[in-house]
């Protein structure tokens, strides 16, 4: 083989989880998760993450990484996986990275700005700046310390506050720590994008709806729920649980449960087709 690990991306219900399985089977392979939202314990069924049986077959790694009220980044989630890869490769095994979250496996193969974070730093700045009251005295600040990243960002409050919370950490503006040059990528890979038809995929994450809430994920959302996921910095992206939380309120039945989480999940799955097709022009698409 002319490369050393292979990466499966594309939208959700796709079979690139079948793809994978299938892959590290015929190639003495081992599974790493690139979907943000697997990330997460308790997350399971609503984030279709492999079968108890499909892990004790064959190992998958960065699941089940942080309790649902843990905060999750790009910047992590790459150093995971980069440790995750060497670890495998050091044990002549094949890793197989898959996952929807094309941010994700962008980040991880074309390298990011070296920008510091501090998670304790960030809490205070979301106290004090976060929500709509405080976007002018935020404006005010940066006009202080970061004029250029206000000019830049000017309408986009969360971007300010990262800014900012960059400033603290650095004393310098984050448009001048974006100059610096990505970490490399250290493997050569092979990329497939799986784009099937999309009336097919459509059809396809409506019946894998109807299959995950008859599995329980009515009850796993509840649960989640209740222990906070709704206000959970990362965690609480992922899709359904809000729409579930609706059902559980009174606010909507059952069917129009299904009928909204199947449209949210084609949309998703719509912004995820222009990703793939246009964010990563090194990979194979496969079609059917």
């Amino acid at each position: 083989m002319n490369f050393e690990l292979i990466i499966i991306g594309g939208p959700t219900a796709s079979g690139k989880s079948a793809l994978a399985l299938e892959t590290a089977r015929k190639n003495n392979g081992e599974i790493v998760n690139c979907d943000s939202m697997q990330l997460y314990k308790g997350l399971d069924i609503g984030t279709a993450k492999p079968t108890a049986a499909e892990r004790a077959e064959i190992p998958h790694h960065l699941l089940d990484v942080y309790d649902i009220n843990e905060r999750s980044d790009v910047y992590k989630f790459r150093q995971m996986a980069l440790d995750c890869i060497a670890d495998i490769l050091n044990r002549k095994k094949l890793p197989v990275l898959v996952g929807g979250s094309g941010f994700y496996l962008k980040a991880l193969t074309n390298g990011l700005d070296d920008l510091p974070g501090d998670v304790e730093l960030r809490k205070k700045l979301d106290l004090e700046f976060d929500g709509e009251a405080n976007f002018d005295k935020l404006r005010s600040v940066m006009a202080e310390k970061d004029s250029a990243a206000l000019d830049k960002f000017y309408n986009h409050q969360r971007k300010l506050i990262r800014a900012l919370e960059v400033f603290e950490l650095t004393g310098k503006s984050i448009l001048e720590l974006q100059k610096n040059t990505p970490e490399p990528f250290p493997y050569k890979y092979k990329f497939i994008t799986l784009l099937p038809d999309r009336e097919v995929l459509k059809q396809k994450i409506r019946l894998r709806a109807e299959i995950m809430l008859r599995q329980g994920w009515i009850k796993e959302a509840e649960t989640a729920i209740n222990n906070g996921l709704l206000n959970t910095p990362t965690a609480h992206q992922a899709l359904g649980y809000a729409e579930i939380g609706e059902f559980l309120k009174g606010n909507i039945s059952e069917a129009e449960l299904l009928e909204l989480i199947s449209v949210k999940t084609w949309q998703f799955a719509r912004r995820q087709y222009t990703w793939f097709r246009h964010q990563h022009p090194e990979s194979e698409i496969i079609s059917n």
